[in-house]
């Protein structure tokens, strides 16, 4: 695999002049007095150093050995576990951690750039990183300063590492079937049996201590989602000091062998009355494990974006080398046999739809970390709430729409190496498998699909999407550039959700039959949105830079000249409704 280089100019460039993160940090307290413009850029400085030279040199060979699985013990490829000692002597798993237990509490704005670097450098390494950080998240939000004490210090220095233990063998989107149960103890703690499958790091030789958050079932739980408690429970019980105890009785029965990310441990747990301490309220597991669920679902979004940085780097690079043919409006490297194929006309709208979908997504993510900084720390309660309420509209549309971006981005970084994609040299058969898992972890895209229309727009009447639209609308009133094409974009997703919620009263299916294709609609009219605010800013700035502004502004005229226009099919799959989805009976399939 080639290397992978950061892309530091357009980090920066969204993170300090789109969406301007320093201004924004400090009118926040709680930021200003840890970060600024100077910070970050050290922060992402060295975060391109540690992807590109210590964890993309890892993906190849992990990928080839992958883990290895002996009498409950799984063994992590070569260079793994002194790499991960590296890692975790920069604090980076506790990047975005609380400073009170030693976190480093950095803004998610910052958090979403250095994810994209390392799903891009390796997506197997990150993801024993990334479920860490989502545990943290939970275990902050809902645990009891006792467990919060004793837990978080060691999760986010990187010496003990968090998994998320959902998922049975009967009970995957539907949780309320679990059967995992907790046995109140006298001392207080809970014995937790049951098995979970899928679990990421759930047995590895990176970290002193595993930290599982497990849902289960109390005795007495109500049937369903309504009856599910959430447990910690440590591989090792740790000591009043802080050392390692017993084992507990969590083991890993075995792994999975999968299309990609095969140096990512994805175990079978067995909890045998293992010991576990209640995070947050009795039946209410759910809701705190959601926390997680919902860092994890932008994170693995990120995934999507990752692999597909790493894609476009490569094929960009190839396309420039590769000779094959004559452009068609003649020779274009007179002293060579042939000109590079960058020339044809084929390749180009393969690079500019993989950047032009990339740019988007990281533009996209910068700005849902902006909502979730501004959700965290903004002192105005109207702000919080504001934000909020994007957060929760925009995080399935950011998980389905970057991951489904992803693997396009993917397929076509291999398309444009031709017979060289599909070996393994090159390194663009492995992204395309190592990605294409993210649209299905973490809640199927068609999951999200269901909770962006049925939860977040149907359920409240569009009110939401009205905010988010007043949002764009507002821009739209001074903007330089591609104005009609953003509003006629915004009109035809507005006209869209109108039609649908007028006809989800009569139509029980229309939700699930058009979810897919309106997440999709609302993903390039969210896209579209940001290309204006960086075609805006890049206008503005074209004489400071000529060469970066005018392949920003070229982007963005393909964007909404080649991209954006597949809307038009995706409102007119929409309202075709669910009719033709039931014109068959089940047996017939």
């Amino acid at each position: 695999m080639t290397d992978y280089n950061a892309p530091l100019r357009d980090m920066r460039f969204v993170l300090h002049d789109v969406f301007q993160g320093p201004a924004l940090w400090a009118r926040l307290p709680a930021l200003a007095e840890r970060v600024d413009a100077d910070t970050a850029d050290a922060i992402l400085e060295e975060a391109a150093k540690i992807t590109g030279q210590l964890i993309a040199p890892l993906s190849r060979n992990g990928d080839e050995q992958g883990v290895r699985f002996e009498a409950g013990q799984i063994s992590t490829p070569d260079g793994f576990r002194e790499s991960w000692h590296t890692y975790r002597e920069g604090g980076w798993v506790g990047l975005g951690g609380n400073p009170d237990y030693d976190g480093m509490g950095m803004p998610k704005m910052l958090g979403v750039l250095f994810e994209e670097m390392m799903y891009a450098a390796d997506s197997s390494f990150s993801l024993y990183s990334a479920l860490s950080a989502g545990s943290c998240l939970a275990i902050d939000a809902h645990a009891s300063e006792a467990l919060k004490a004793a837990y978080l210090p060691k999760l986010y220095s990187g010496q003990w590492a968090g998994t998320m233990c959902l998922t049975e063998p009967h009970a995957g989107t539907d949780l309320g079937l679990i059967r995992t149960r907790a046995e109140p103890q006298a001392d207080g703690s809970y014995q937790i049996s049951g098995s979970k499958i899928f679990i990421t790091g759930g047995e590895q030789d990176l970290t002193e201590n595993i930290v599982h958050l497990v849902l289960a079932k109390l005795p007495d739980a109500p049937a369903g989602a309504k009856g599910i408690s959430l447990f910690l429970v440590p591989k090792f019980l740790p000591e009043a000091d802080g050392s390692l105890g017993a084992r507990n009785g969590a083991h890993c029965g075995s792994i999975e062998h999968k299309m990609g990310i095969k140096a990512s441990a994805t175990c079978v747990m067995n909890f045998d009355a293992a010991t576990g301490f209640l995070v947050g309220e009795p039946n209410k597991g759910l809701a705190a494990m959601f926390t997680m669920m919902n860092y994890e679902r932008l994170s693995i979004g990120i995934q999507g974006i990752g692999c597909a940085e790493a894609s476009y780097q490569n094929a960009a690079r190839y396309a420039n080398e590769r000779l094959q043919s004559r452009a068609a409006s003649g020779a274009q490297a007179q002293q060579r046999i042939a000109d590079p194929i960058i020339a044809h006309g084929d390749v180009r709208r393969m690079l500019l739809t993989m950047r032009s979908l990339t740019e988007g997504g990281r533009a996209f993510a910068t700005y849902v970390g902006q909502q979730l900084d501004l959700a965290r720390y903004a002192e105005d309660a109207g702000e919080r709430e504001h934000a909020q309420r994007l957060v929760a509209l925009l995080t399935p549309v950011a998980k389905a729409f970057f991951t489904d971006n992803g693997l396009e981005s993917c397929v076509l970084g291999q398309q444009v190496f031709g017979g060289h994609g599909y070996i393994r040299e090159w390194g663009q058969e492995q992204l395309v498998r190592d990605v294409r898992i993210a649209q299905i972890y973490e809640g199927t895209n068609g999951i999200q699909a269901l909770d962006l229309l049925g939860r977040k727009v149907v359920a409240d009447g569009g009110q939401g999407l009205a905010a988010f639209a007043a949002e764009i609308r507002a821009f739209a009133v001074d903007a330089p550039v591609h104005r009609e094409a953003l509003l006629e974009a915004l009109v035809r997703l507005e006209n869209t959700t109108r039609w649908l919620l007028a006809g989800v009263a009569s139509d029980a299916n229309l939700i699930s039959a058009t979810a897919v294709e309106y997440l999709h609609l609302f993903g390039l009219t969210a896209y579209a949105y940001m290309w204006a605010r960086m075609a805006a800013v890049a206008q503005a700035k074209l004489a400071e830079d000529a060469e970066f502004c005018g392949a920003k502004l070229a982007c963005a005229a393909f964007f909404f000249e080649r991209i954006l226009p597949r809307g038009l099919a995706l409102e007119a799959s929409v309202r075709a409704g669910s009719s033709s989805l039931y014109g068959m009976e089940a047996g017939q399939f």
